[in-house]
C-alpha cells in the first residue's frame, strides 16, 4: 500500500485509536462557534429572541451566558484545548442596533476566545464600528486575506494571522473571509479582500517556514469555499469555518455534512472541516490526534447542543439584563398577530420563494404604491429569522431586519431588472444572500444552466394582471438602500438606477405598521418564484425571452467597452521595491486606491508582486 494511501485511511474519522499511543502523539481540541450575529439572549426554534416564559419553560437554545458555561465546562475537561470564533459576531439583535458591536465585544471578551476572524458582517457599519469592537477586545481578531491600507481606522488593529504554543506544539491559526465582503457589506475603500485559495496557500508556506508544526485555517468564507481550499491548499490540518450557518452532525439526520467533513488535499491527506451551524445553538468540539510525523492518528467530536441542560452564568446573566432594560419597552411592543409561523428560514429565503420574503416585499410594495413603483425586489439575505405563531411584537421584526435600511425607490429599464434577477439567482448554490424575494413580479429559474443564462417568464403586475416584461420599458423600482448601493452584487441598481431616492423609511417600521394593517396575518406562498422544474404553463414565454436575449445582447456591449478600456489601460513592469501602494501613488494619485490596481489584476497575488510581471493600471 503507498504510503499516501496509508496517510489518507489514516485520516479518516472512522478509524479506531490503534492500541498504545505513542508518546509522541499529540492531542489537539478545539472548541468553536460561528455566526453569533448578536444572539446575545437565547433563541427560540426559530432562531429568534426567546420569550421569558419559553425560556423557562426549558424550550430555548443558546445565548451568550449558557454558551459561557458550556465553554467553560469543556475548556476544564479536555487538555490541549483553542476556542475559536468563526465569524459574524455583529448584527442580528437588538443588542447590536442599540450598541453597535460595544456589546458583543463585552461579551465575547469573556469567553478568552484564543483567537476570532472577521466576518463581513463586521463591516456592516463600516471601519470605524470595528475598529472600536477591535479596541474593546483582548483578543486576537485575524484579519486574513483582508487587506488594510493604511488610511482605514483598522489600521495596525488586527494581527494576519497568530503562532501559538499549545502542549509544546507550535499552533498557526491563519484566517479568510469571503471575498465578496466588499458587496455584501459596507467596508471603506482603503480595504481589499484577496481571494482565500490564492492567499491561504501563501501564507500557509509562510508560517511553516516560521516554525509551525500544526496549521489551522479559521475561516468565514462558507462550506463550498472552504471545500475548496482543502482541496486546493497544501499544509493545513483543519479547517473550522462559518458563514454559510452550516449544520453537521454525525446524530442528527436533519444534518447537511457529517462532522467534519473530510476533503483530500493535493497531497492525498484528508483535511476535516468544521462548521457549527449559528445562533450560539450549538458548539462544535473536534479532538484530534496526531503521530510524531503529523498526520492525523484519529478524530472525533460533535456540535453540542446548548440547550436547558446549561445552566446560563449568573453574572452574565445581570449583565445582559442591565443592557436589555433601556430596549425592552421596544421590544415588547405587540404590533400584530399571525395565524401561523411566518418562514424566514436562511435555507428557504436563500433559495426559493418564502413566507417572509413575500410579507416583506408586499409590504415594501404597498407602502410606495402610490408613487408609480410596480416592482419590489429584497434580497433574500437581510431576512435574519422566521416569526412563531401568535403575537408579532416590534423585538421580532427587528430581528428579521436588523440591519437599518431604508426604503429606496428608483426607475430600471426592464433589461436592467432581468439582469437584476440573474444576478440574484447566480449564487444559489453557495446560499449567497442576494436571492431576489419579490413583489409586483412573477419568474422562474433554472439552476442547472450557467450563472447568467437562469432567468424565464418574467411577468411583470400591471393593472392588476401580470404581462411579460418588457426590455425597453422603463419600470418603478423599490428594494432596500443597501441593494440600491450595489450590496449583494446589485451593481445595475447603482449604476443604471434613474430618480433614485435611498432615505425612505425604515424597513422594519415599513413592515411592522404592513402587519399592523393586516393583522391578523396569514403567511402564505404563491408561486411568485418557481423553479423551472415545478414551473406551471404559462403565457408570454416568447416575449419574456426576446427581453433576455436583449439583455444578454446589453450585457455582451458592456463587457465588449470594459475589454477596450482594459486594452486602452496603461501597464507597469514590476520592478525591486514596487508595492500596490507605491504603484497607486505614483499612476492614480493617492496610495489608497491600490485596490483598484489589484482589481484590474486578479491572477497577480497583492502580497508578493514579482519583478518582471506586467501589471494593468486603470485610468484615475
Amino acid at each position: 500500500m503507498s504510503r499516501a494511501l496509508t496517510r489518507l485511511l489514516l485520516s479518516a474519522a472512522a478509524l479506531a485509536v490503534s492500541a498504545g499511543v505513542a508518546l509522541a502523539d499529540f492531542e489537539l481540541n478545539v472548541l468553536h462557534f460561528n455566526d453569533l450575529h448578536s444572539r446575545i439572549e437565547p433563541i427560540n426554534k426559530y432562531d429568534s429572541t426567546c420569550s421569558a416564559e419559553d425560556d423557562a419553560a426549558g424550550e430555548c437554545f443558546g445565548g451568550i451566558a449558557r454558551l459561557k458555561t458550556a465553554i467553560d465546562e469543556r475548556r476544564k475537561a479536555l487538555d490541549n484545548v483553542l476556542v475559536l470564533s468563526a465569524g459574524d459576531n455583529f448584527q442580528g439583535s437588538l443588542f447590536y442596533t442599540t450598541y453597535k458591536g460595544v456589546a458583543e465585544a463585552e461579551f465575547l471578551d469573556l469567553l478568552d476566545l484564543d483567537a476570532n476572524v472577521i466576518g463581513n458582517h463586521e463591516f456592516d457599519d463600516g471601519d470605524d464600528v470595528l475598529a472600536r469592537f477591535l479596541d474593546k477586545t483582548t483578543f486576537p481578531t485575524i484579519s486574513g486575506n483582508a487587506l488594510i491600507g493604511a488610511n482605514s481606522s483598522l489600521a495596525g488593529k488586527m494581527p494576519e494571522y497568530i503562532i501559538k504554543e499549545v502542549g509544546g506544539e507550535k499552533i498557526a491559526i491563519v484566517g479568510a473571509v469571503a471575498e465578496d465582503t466588499g458587496e455584501t457589506s459596507a467596508p471603506s475603500d482603503a480595504v481589499l479582500f484577496m481571494d482565500p485559495v490564492l492567499y491561504l496557500n501563501d501564507v500557509v508556506a509562510k508560517v511553516r517556514a516560521e516554525g509551525a508544526t500544526k496549521v489551522i485555517a479559521l475561516t468565514h468564507v462558507g462550506i463550498a469555499v472552504d471545500q475548496q481550499i482543502a482541496s486546493e491548499v497544501d499544509g493545513i490540518d483543519l479547517i473550522i469555518g462559518g458563514h454559510t450557518n452550516t449544520f453537521m452532525s454525525n446524530v442528527d439526520g436533519k444534518a447537511e455534512h457529517p462532522y467534519p467533513l473530510a476533503v483530500v488535499n493535493p497531497s492525498g491527506r484528508a483535511v476535516p472541516i468544521a462548521h457549527a451551524y449559528a445562533y450560539t445553538k450549538y458548539l462544535g468540539e473536534i479532538k484530534i490526534v496526531f503521530d510524531d510525523e503529523g498526520n492525523i492518528k484519529d478524530l472525533s467530536g460533535d456540535p453540542i447542543l446548548i440547550d436547558a441542560k446549561f445552566a446560563p452564568d449568573p453574572a452574565m446573566v445581570a449583565r445582559i439584563k442591565e443592557l436589555a432594560a433601556p430596549i425592552e419597552e421596544l421590544k415588547k411592543t405587540v404590533v400584530a398577530v399571525t395565524e401561523a409561523p411566518i418562514d424566514g428560514n436562511r435555507s428557504s429565503c436563500r433559495a426559493h420563494e418564502c413566507e417572509m420574503g413575500n410579507l416583506v416585499a408586499d409590504a415594501m410594495l404597498q407602502r410606495v404604491s402610490g408613487q408609480g413603483i410596480d416592482i419590489a425586489i429584497q434580497n433574500g439575505g437581510g431576512l435574519r429569522a422566521s416569526i412563531d405563531q401568535g403575537n408579532i411584537t416590534m423585538g421580532e421584526v427587528l430581528t428579521v431586519l436588523p440591519f437599518q435600511n431604508t426604503l429606496s425607490t428608483f426607475k430600471l429599464k426592464g433589461s436592467d431588472v432581468l439582469l437584476a434577477l440573474e444576478n440574484g439567482v447566480s449564487m444559489i448554490e453557495e446560499g449567497a444572500g442576494r436571492f431576489p424575494q419579490v413583489a409586483g413580479l412573477k419568474y422562474s429559474f433554472d439552476v442547472s444552466q450557467p450563472a447568467g443564462s437562469r432567468i424565464s417568464n418574467v411577468m411583470v403586475s400591471q393593472g392588476g394582471a401580470y404581462e411579460p416584461i418588457d426590455a425597453d420599458t422603463v419600470y418603478g423600482v423599490v428594494s432596500n438602500n443597501f441593494m440600491r448601493a450595489g450590496g449583494d452584487g446589485y451593481q445595475v441598481f447603482a449604476t443604471d438606477g434613474m430618480d433614485a431616492y435611498d432615505y425612505g423609511p425604515g424597513l422594519e417600521e415599513v413592515v411592522a405598521q404592513y402587519l399592523t394593517a393586516n393583522s391578523p396575518y396569514v403567511p402564505y406562498l404563491d408561486d411568485r418564484i418557481m423553479p423551472v422544474s415545478a414551473e406551471p404553463a404559462q403565457t408570454g414565454a416568447a416575449e419574456t425571452g426576446s427581453a433576455m436575449k436583449k439583455a444578454e445582447e446589453e450585457v455582451k456591449e458592456g463587457a465588449a467597452m470594459v475589454e477596450k478600456a482594459a486594452m486602452s489601460a496603461e501597464r507597469h513592469v514590476v520592478a525591486a521595491g514596487d508595492s500596490l501602494w507605491k504603484l497607486a501613488e505614483k499612476y492614480l494619485g493617492d496610495g489608497q486606491k491600490w485596490g483598484q490596481i489589484a482589481e484590474a489584476n486578479p491572477g497577480q497575488n497583492p502580497h508578493k508582486l514579482e519583478v518582471g510581471t506586467s501589471l494593468n493600471i486603470p485610468s484615475n
